[in-house]
């Protein structure tokens, strides 16, 4: 750039500035920005606060389990990155009570231990609950309810443990890891670490499973993560809170989908009122570059002049915007950080980053093009006002807006199937609506023959400006439409969302249940009211062969496939369907006597490259099974039903060695049936997942709570996109009103002229906004959320009548300045 280009630009941009010029687009892009960054800034610091909370699931941030001790190089990089970390011990054993030995899950914890979430103990089975920050002391067990009934021994009293004898402590109610390992025979017994070498049971040859704690910053675990995955042999697992539980992950899943919906709507509302912006800036400057054109700028440093004003303006909007988005999300975790109930984790600089960035994209993209017009100004436009503003290059306007559009949606989702469906549902809508408008507009001209008085005049002024009536009603349909979108996704979404964990949803879990024990638990369940339990058959399997490929975890880079590679799986067998599963592919079978089959979960069937008609081989009870891929179905995890990944025809599984498995809904004042179901069926395990429960639940929540704020947000784009739209057409309405007045028309006349155009505008944009709003939001729900849509009557009240109702009165009352002027001081100002 010479000397003379940066003292130019310099020039303009007081001057813009000083006039106000640059109000409306600078307004646009901070809020955009603010936006961005606000959204960014708290959904970093919301998503790390869930994954801490899922951090739960596993008591700490990471978990390295194997059937050996970590090398000691695992601790020593944790250590240098400033990871705190402890380990714990697991394994089967037998105590010995005065009634007898019983078999129990023996957990050897280290002092620190748990690094994320608490232990719950009680002193006595009606005593409550107490929290505990660490384990138990040495010399002393904490156990499961259900053992001490078992051994019917009291607290304080002894046991013995391989060659040690320990005193029971206390009742062990809740272990934040228990989450990840529901299956589990036998009770829990949790001693400290410092007693296993009396004890005597641990030896190089034990069967132990060994567990590495890790927690701390998030960019250290980071660190740490991407140092260990390439060095983890085969037998060690690296667990974290997102994937610890499918019920989990889902719903937090499904709350980043949500936030980053809610992120892009607002970008596409906040980006129609820039490039609305930039039409009115046009026409402000086109005296200035006219002028320029008299004194012999030639257009290239015109162009350079234009390019580098947007720049420095769009990097100076920008940063004001992030300023504006850092203290708007500081005042909502102030305003609620009850509902938190912890300070959330502090965020990076990356929303700045990627804040600055998204400005510049998004006004470059929407305000170039139309800017590129004044490089073409004539410089008799400096004498002749009457040659107006040089023709718009459409098609570059639209090209421009569209690739910065789609740019910032595929950076800014975060999830590329959520980007491309939004990006295709605009484009979609977009060619649609100004279709649409295009003939909406040919009817209100043929309406504006037939009518009389203030309302021909109101409707001919839709047909006067054709291109700009499709600009202003796409404009506004587009802004509207996001709005109603949003409301949509925030309304009846959201709740669908909510509902889809009922306050009835299970809550206990009954596993190890023999075949003999199946149809008296039935009549015992029924018998306390407990109709709705559906009892499944459950057979263990290892997945050795996807066609004739053998099944090798070190194949697979997706730590998640190579751990699923590794275990073996829960199968079953029905004759239909489960409720809360829909076949997305394939077909199910339609008999229980139906060939040899499978049915597969449809993520563990893309994680694993599993495609229909695929032959799989479990190593099922010491034998083969062998069947081909039938269907795929989508499973709703979060349901906290009892589900699988792999199901077959009775005819295939139903000879196998099976135990059995339910899940149900107990509340509290049926906790009383609990020991008379522990006495009658000492084999069975109860497993209490409430606590689980009501952390998925928390992560609901705060989804809904972040899209919320976000609403504001886009409320406020969509109103800058009316309030831009209204502004971009003054100049040209200030002449027209000019040399109507002059003509004879009335003041009142032309006002309600006015409401007429403006009324009808919002009216058509209502209508065209609430029918793809309803269609996108049912595409949304069904196909990227899994969620049933109910269709909205109110929404298109809301839609029509309400922007009919807004745009009409702000449209009049911001041109109503434009009739007080007396007449010749407009055409003077024109002239």
């Amino acid at each position: 750039m010479t000397p003379s280009t940066w003292r130019i630009t310099r020039r303009f941009l007081r001057q813009d500035w000083r006039s106000g010029e640059l109000y409306m687009l600078g307004a646009a892009l901070v809020l955009t920005v603010a936006a961005i960054t606000a959204v960014g800034f708290f959904t970093e610091r919301i998503e790390s606060s869930m994954t801490r909370q899922g951090g739960e699931l596993i008591a700490a941030d990471l978990a390295i389990d194997g059937s050996a001790a970590p090398p000691a190089d695992y601790l020593g990089q944790a250590t240098r990155l400033g990871l705190v970390s402890t380990r714990t011990l697991e394994f089967p054993s037998v105590v010995m009570g005065a009634q007898g030995p019983q078999l129990v899950q023996v957990k050897a914890v280290d002092a620190p231990y748990p690094l994320r979430g608490r232990l719950r103990v009680q002193d006595g089975f009606t005593n409550p609950e107490r929290i505990v920050e660490q384990g138990p002391p040495p010399g002393e067990v904490w156990v499961e309810a259900r053992l001490l009934r078992l051994l019917e021994a009291p607290l304080g009293s002894e046991v013995g443990l391989g060659e040690a004898r320990l005193r029971i402590g206390a009742i062990l109610s809740y272990e934040p890891d228990r989450g990840g390992g529901l299956f589990q025979l036998a009770p829990r017994l949790l001693m400290n670490a410092a007693d296993l070498p009396a004890t005597g049971l641990v030896s190089p040859a034990s069967r132990v499973k060994h567990r590495l704690l890790l927690a701390g910053e998030v960019a250290a675990v980071d660190a740490y993560t991407g140092w260990l995955k390439p060095r983890l042999p085969v037998n060690f697992n690296l667990v974290d809170g997102r994937t610890a539980r499918p019920e989990f992950e889902s719903a937090l899943d499904r709350a980043s989908r949500f936030l980053h919906l809610a992120t892009l709507v607002t970008l596409l509302v906040a980006g129609s009122a820039i490039a609305l912006a930039s039409r009115r800036l046009v026409e402000r400057q086109i005296d200035a570059v006219a002028i320029m054109r008299c004194l012999g700028a030639p257009r290239h440093l015109l162009m350079r002049v234009f390019l580098l004003r947007l720049t420095l303006f769009g990097l100076g909007a920008s940063l004001v915007g992030c300023l504006a988005g850092w203290l708007g999300q500081l005042g909502l975790v102030a305003a609620l950080s009850d509902w938190f109930g912890a300070d959330l984790p502090a965020a990076s600089l990356r929303p700045v980053a990627v804040g600055v960035a998204t400005g510049l994209i998004a006004l470059l993209g929407f305000a170039v093009p139309p800017l590129l017009q004044l490089t073409r100004v004539s410089p008799l436009r400096a004498l002749r006002r009457d040659l107006g503003t040089p023709r718009a290059s459409t098609a570059l306007a639209a090209l421009g807006a569209l690739l910065a559009l789609a740019l910032l949606i595929l950076w800014q989702a975060g999830d590329p199937d959520l980007a491309w469906k939004l990006l295709g549902g605009v484009a979609l809508a977009l060619v649609t609506l100004v279709l649409a408008v295009l003939g909406l507009v040919r009817l209100a001209g043929g309406l504006a023959g037939r009518a009389r008085g203030v309302w021909r005049l109101g409707l001919a002024a839709l047909t006067r400006r054709p291109t700009f009536a499709v600009l202003q009603i796409a404009g506004f349909g587009l802004g509207i439409l996001a709005l109603l979108l949003l409301a949509v996704v925030r309304v009846d979404l959201l709740k669908t969302w909510r509902e889809g964990l009922p306050a009835g949803a299970p809550n206990h879990f009954l596993i190890n249940i023999q075949p003999q024990e199946v149809e008296p638990l039935r009549d015992f369940l029924q018998a306390h009211g407990i109709a709705q339990a559906e009892i499944f058959p459950m057979i263990r399997g290892r997945l050795i062969r996807i066609g004739e490929h053998q099944v090798n975890p070190s194949d697979y880079e997706n730590p998640r496939a190579e751990s699923l590679a590794a275990r073996e799986f829960n199968l079953s067998f029905a004759d239909r369907p489960q409720a809360d599963n829909r076949i997305s592919a394939g077909q199910w079978w339609d008999a229980p006597a139906a060939a040899p089959q499978f049915s597969v979960e449809q993520g563990l069937a893309e994680t694993l490259g599993i495609k229909l008609g695929d032959r799989l081989t479990f190593f099922v009870s010491g034998h083969e099974v062998t069947a081909p891929v039938t269907s795929l179905r989508e499973v709703r995890w979060d349901s906290f039903n009892v589900n699988f990944f792999v199901v077959s025809p009775p005819g295939l599984l139903g000879t196998e060695s099976a135990t059995y498995i339910t899940s149900f809904h107990l509340p509290r004042a049926g906790e009383s049936m609990i020991p008379e179901l522990v006495q009658r069926f000492p084999s069975v395990t109860l497993l209490d997942v409430d606590a689980l429960l009501k952390q998925v639940r928390a992560v609901v929540d705060r989804g809904v709570l972040a899209v919320e704020y976000v609403f504001l947000f886009t409320l406020a784009a969509g109103l800058l996109v009316m309030f831009a739209g209204i502004q971009a057409s003054l100049a040209e309405r200030r002449t027209e009103h000019g040399i109507l007045r002059t003509l004879g028309a009335g003041r009142w006349a032309l006002l309600g002229s006015l409401a007429v155009e403006f009324t009808a505008t919002g009216l058509l944009a209502g209508l065209l906004a609430s029918i793809f709003a309803e269609l996108t939001g049912w595409l949304i729900a069904e196909r990227l959320f899994g969620l049933q849509f109910a269709f909205n009557p109110l929404l298109w009240v809301t839609g029509v009548l309400g922007s009919g109702l807004l745009i009409g009165l702000a449209g009049t009352l911001a041109t109503y300045p434009l009739l007080i002027r007396p007449p010749l001081q407009t055409l003077r100002r024109a002239g």
